[in-house]
């Protein structure tokens, strides 16, 4: 069974463009919320209050966003919801259209230095009409890998055991018709 959930993730990974457009990480970030508080000292400013977070083509909406900035520019975000949500246009692979990535998780981390994207508790990822499920989501933008588990550095739970269940629904590609 094991073999069979990630010979399933795998065609999942390989057979959808990457979650995110390359030229997103080039953009800046924009927020927009009820209230912000910001600590210069610390390089953290806090949003609160349907918080929309857009960069590109990314957008994340939350009901509260912790941004830390590092002394590089970089930004490490944390969006907090019941559930926080996103969306983002991937790249256009040769003659196919760009596929849009719908996400949603109780928690999104967004590490703009390292080009990674976590999502935690009740995490899911639609990509077309292909869906994966798990307690823990981890998308790394630069190698296209993602990772689908029980909970952050979790083993998979045991056959029988209780919860801890990641599920993928990958629906079959339509093959180019025969002239």
């Amino acid at each position: 069974m094991r073999r069979l959930a990630a010979t399933l993730l795998l065609g999942l990974a390989c057979a959808n463009p990457a979650l995110a457009e390359k030229a997103d990480k080039d953009k800046p970030t924009h927020i927009e919320a009820n209230r912000m508080s910001s600590d210069d000292a610390k390089r953290m400013s806090i949003f609160e209050g349907g918080v929309v977070l857009t960069k590109g083509t990314m957008a994340v909406r939350a009901d509260r966003i912790v941004v830390h900035q590092d002394s590089e520019g970089f930004q490490m975000a944390t969006a907090y919801g019941n559930p926080v949500r996103f969306r983002q246009k991937g790249d256009r692979k040769g003659d196919k259209e760009a596929v849009w990535t719908d996400g949603e998780a109780l928690r999104i981390e967004l590490d703009d230095r390292n080009e990674r994207v976590e999502l935690f508790d009740k995490a899911r990822i639609t990509r077309d009409q292909d869906v994966v499920r798990g307690e823990y989501i981890f998308f790394d933008q630069r190698t296209e890998f993602f990772s689908v588990s029980n909970a952050k550095g979790a083993t998979p739970a045991a056959p029988g055991a209780p919860g801890g269940r990641v599920t993928a629904i990958i629906q079959p590609k339509s093959k180019p018709e025969a002239k």
